[in-house]
């Protein structure tokens, strides 16, 4: 071979994204065949047809997305059914949200943990979705008969929304079942997706958090982990078996098919298969893509929310009540805090940005005697990256900094602006009042504290004032700089002095006569309204450029799917829609002299005990427990008690809680989390490197058998050796 034809077939091997090795790839399952003889070589047991089948039940009817009402496609997190009577487990995290909204200072589920010994004890929680697929199907073909090389992005877009709708209105017409058509490949193939989404959810149990969430921030995205992540929930459906809201008549889904948990040994090598509903990869980003997550994205993101962080950690210490009430925000705040910092170092260890460098190079020299569209998408790509730079700033000061950290200028406008629609509302306005405050008012303030918005509010307003391009900045920030001279304190204490929604007492006795001028004249409803207007102009100029970035990205994934076309198997970046990968459970070693096992022990949460630390908080049930080494059938053949074990298969956000499966279609474990050395996964994975953290399901068991003594749990379970 020449030379330069040996150098272009090593760039093009580059141009692969990880998904063609080994361990990597978020596969889509009706295609899974495909993957057939490479899942047996890692030592798969089953058929396709057992992971996917449209004709008999199987393991995708027991593997659940849960989503939020109004939106059910969207889903936050995964949960597998371990019970014929509609019994799911899920991440201790993922459930954590539904613990602190039923906690109280005499009733605290976070510190306490929560167990129903019986389905009456069972709490409901309104808003949580549970969907299941029912059919996927390609529909490529269907959509792209109705587009045109002329078309604007605009057009382009609005005709694919168009067919979309006439596909999945078609997929359910005469059914309870609901569907949406998503996007592959950067818009280059579509899939019909149909799921079964129900809606009434109940909280069944869960370890307290510091079982739960034992090694908090620091050994969030690290390993080795002995965090006991699980929380069980039911769903449950109308007497006839169709989806619903909750009633008191409801039963226990029946489900199709339901996981056996294995209690058997488990050894370094095994085969180990996650499905679930991962949210976002990028694997086929760009390096312009990528200088925007390393530079903008994540170090923005982070150092925002250090500011919020610290103000939360010291304000939760200081009183039980604002820790329950700011619990689960906390924890949704530190979690991608530390993931921006962990996947920087990352990328940065592993060289990603060369790499990306060397893969475009050699797509440039591939696409020179191609259609002209393929060159073209690397120069739209630099040049609306390039641009979009300030105001992709300027929009992350915006939402981290402003909308989302704290939260008042946020409430009063949403607030502010429905207190307004009901006053307009003539006859009406009484009743529209009266939803106002149940539906709005009494959910916002039950978990707000005065005294820690005051403190983020002058701690982010200080902040982003100082570090945002004032080009851009909201005009109140600017105002409030010059009229109090930097002390931002007593510029939020004066807003708060005249604002009727610095507390939930105040709101609710100005509804008892609202009036509209006082809405528009209220400081935190102006300064709501300045953040949004200039979101909105900076939106609008994102807007301007978002078309090259699409076409752009678009021509770029095509022409690698053209490359490797009869060369490799790829798969699809995640995008929320259920996706398998598969590998084996694997040690590693991620630095010199450093090398980790396969698996942890409960031995291991007794040497981490800190009782001075809340991150290491050992209760004193389980510590009497393994004084006694009262392990019961779910002990290893050393007599050790697991904890928690790694594999080397792909996940990413979305995929907490999924199942991780054995060979013979069994669960063992719960996905929770990913390694630090390899972070930059959802960007270019690290064979090597990768790992996925998960909860071996002995010790969930365990904890529901010997912990808490719900024996009625574990009875209703099918447990296999």
């Amino acid at each position: 071979m020449k030379l330069k034809q040996m150098v272009l077939a090593v760039g093009l091997m580059l141009l692969l994204p990880s998904a063609v090795r080994a361990d990597e790839g978020m596969w889509l399952l009706s295609l899974i065949g495909k993957n057939y003889a490479d899942m047996q070589q890692a030592g798969f047991k089953l058929t396709p047809e057992d992971i996917y089948s449209i004709n008999q039940s199987c393991l995708k009817d027991a593997v659940v997305g849960l989503g939020r009402e109004g939106m059910p496609f969207s889903h936050f997190c995964t949960g597998e059914i371990v019970s014929d009577k509609g019994l799911m487990t899920t991440n201790h995290h993922c459930g954590y949200g539904q613990l602190q909204r039923h906690s109280s200072v005499s009733h605290d589920y976070l510190q306490d943990g929560f167990w129903a010994y019986s389905m009456d004890q069972e709490l409901p929680c309104p808003g949580i979705t549970a969907s299941i697929l029912v059919r996927m199907e390609d529909v490529t073909d269907a959509v792209v008969r109705t587009l045109s090389d002329d078309m604007s992005e605009a057009e382009r877009a609005k005709a694919i929304a168009e067919v979309s709708k006439e596909i999945a209105d078609d997929a359910v017409r005469g059914t309870k079942f609901q569907a949406s058509v998503r996007s592959m490949f950067n818009g280059n193939q579509f899939f019909l997706f149909v799921h079964m989404i129900y809606r009434d959810i109940r909280l069944v149990g869960a370890p307290p958090s510091s079982m739960g969430k034992f090694g908090g921030d620091t050994d969030n995205w690290s390993w080795p982990r002995h965090t006991c992540d699980f929380s069980m929930f039911r769903i449950y459906t109308a007497p006839d078996g169709s989806p619903t809201a909750y009633a008191a008549e409801n039963v226990p889904l029946r489900p199709k098919h339901h996981l056996p948990i294995s209690i058997g040994e488990l050894r370094d090598g095994d085969y180990a298969m996650v499905m679930g509903f991962p949210g976002q990869t990028q694997h086929y980003i760009t390096s312009y893509g990528l200088n925007e997550v390393i530079n903008v994205t994540n170090r923005l993101r982070h150092d925002i929310r250090d500011v919020k962080i610290n103000i939360l950690r010291e304000e939760m210490a200081a009183s039980q009540a604002t820790r329950i009430k700011y619990a689960s925000k906390y924890a949704s705040c530190s979690n991608y805090w530390k993931y921006s910092s962990e996947q920087n170092k990352a990328l940065e260890n592993l060289n990603t940005m060369s790499i990306k460098l060397d893969v475009e190079n050699e797509y440039r020299d591939w696409a020179r005697d191609k259609d002209p569209k393929y060159l073209r998408a690397l120069e739209l790509l630099s040049r609306a990256y390039t641009e979009r730079r300030p105001y992709a700033e300027s929009s992350i000061y915006l939402s981290e900094g402003l909308w989302n950290g704290p939260e008042l200028l946020n409430i009063a406008v949403v607030l502010g602006n429905s207190v307004i629609a009901a006053l307009e509302d003539k006859d009406n306005t009484d009743q529209r009042i009266a939803a106002i405050r149940e539906s709005m008012v009494t959910p916002f303030y039950k978990d707000y504290d005065e005294q820690t918005e005051r403190r983020l509010e002058a701690g982010l307003f200080e902040y982003v004032n100082s570090h945002m391009d004032q080009n851009f900045c909201p005009q109140f920030l600017g105002d409030a700089d010059r009229k109090y001279k930097g002390n931002w304190q007593r510029c939020v204490n004066d807003m708060f002095a005249k604002s009727v929604f610095a507390n939930e007492a105040t709101l609710l006795k100005f509804l008892q006569k609202p009036s509209k001028k006082a809405i528009e004249k209220d400081p935190l409803y102006i300064a709501g309204k300045s953040v949004q207007e200039s979101g909105k102009e900076i939106s609008k100029q994102l807007s301007n450029i978002q078309p090259d970035l699409v076409r752009g990205n678009r021509d770029f994934v095509d022409g690698i799917l053209q490359i490797n076309r009869y060369r490799r198997l790829l798969s699809p970046d995640a995008n929320s829609t259920i996706r398998l990968t598969y590998g084996n459970v694997k040690a590693y070693e991620p630095r010199d002299a450093v090398a980790y096992s396969y698996y942890t022990t409960l031995q291991g949460v007794m040497e981490k005990e800190d009782p001075a630390s809340s991150e290491f908080a050992v209760p004193a049930r389980l510590k009497e427990l393994y004084a006694a080494r009262d392990y019961g059938r779910y002990a290893n053949s050393k007599g050790e008690l697991p904890t928690c074990f790694i594999t080397n298969n792909d996940i990413t956000g979305g995929n907490s809680g999924s199942p991780v499966i054995n060979a013979r279609g069994e669960l063992i474990g719960l996905a929770f989390d990913g390694n630090g050395e390899a972070m930059s996964g959802d960007i270019d994975f690290e064979e090597n490197l990768q790992r996925c953290i998960c909860l071996d399901s002995r010790y969930m068991l365990w904890v529901i058998d010997k912990y808490a003594g719900a024996t009625n749990l574990i009875n209703e379970m099918t447990i296999v050796q």
